[in-house]
């Protein structure tokens, strides 16, 4: 599959599922309680840093985004679907919403204080991540934080039916070594990560969920010295 072939399927099945995924998946975010852990040092880290605002890549209908803002982050939202930034834009009208795509992100180099990219990765083949990445590390000022979901494995499934509707869509779990390796090779630093158990309700079909906190390195890092003066 190439990058513009994933990219329509991935949009149309959003637009035909935007207004059901944005009624049954704020709830699903509200009980994990270890991804919004993951989300509150993200935000410690990046208010800290101070260097830019918050860009939730596939936002979906803007549920994390509205969540980063109240933790004391400026955050706007980023879609790929037409139709899920109009449910995003009317469930929180006083934030900031665009269409666009992680692979050709219209923002400037090391524009960005913070990236999270909450389970949006899952659609992209894996062949594909690197390009991914390296839009991450592009628009990510020095030292700028990456916070990432995804699920966490090594396979493929192919959805014909979801949240209520038809549609055509891939959903792909990936190894968090591989993840780990490939932001490497984009020159992001992984600083943790935590997997957890699925529970009661992602039981047997989800697997294992993956939370990663990385960063982009400072520019005295990039160029520092193993030696110590």
């Amino acid at each position: 599959m190439n990058e513009s072939t994933y990219l329509h399927a991935t949009r149309v099945a959003y637009d035909t599922v935007a207004v059901n995924y944005a009624e049954l998946v704020p709830p699903m975010f509200e009980d994990d309680v270890y991804g919004r852990g993951m989300i509150r040092t993200f935000a410690e880290l990046t208010r800290a840093l101070d260097a830019g605002p918050v860009a939730d890549l596939g936002c979906g209908p803007g549920h994390v985004t509205a969540h980063l803002q109240s933790l004391g982050l400026t955050a706007f939202g980023v879609d790929l679907s037409p139709e899920t930034v109009a449910v995003a834009r009317r469930r929180h009208p006083d934030l900031r919403f665009d269409e666009g795509s992680m692979t050709d992100l219209d923002l400037a180099d090391g524009s960005l204080g913070g990236i999270v990219a909450w389970y949006s990765i899952v659609h992209t083949p894996p062949e594909l991540l690197p390009v991914v990445f390296a839009e991450f590390h592009r628009v990510l000022a020095p030292g700028g934080h990456l916070l990432m979901a995804f699920k966490a494995g090594d396979r493929l499934r192919h959805l014909e039916n979801a949240y209520g509707h038809e549609l055509s869509l891939d959903v792909y779990w990936v190894s968090p070594d591989h993840i780990a390796e490939l932001l490497d090779q984009a020159g992001l630093l992984v600083d943790a990560r935590l997997i957890r158990e699925p529970n009661e309700q992602e039981k047997p079909r989800q697997g294992q969920q993956a939370y990663f906190l990385a960063r982009k390195p400072a520019q005295l890092e990039a160029g520092a010295d193993d030696e110590i003066a």
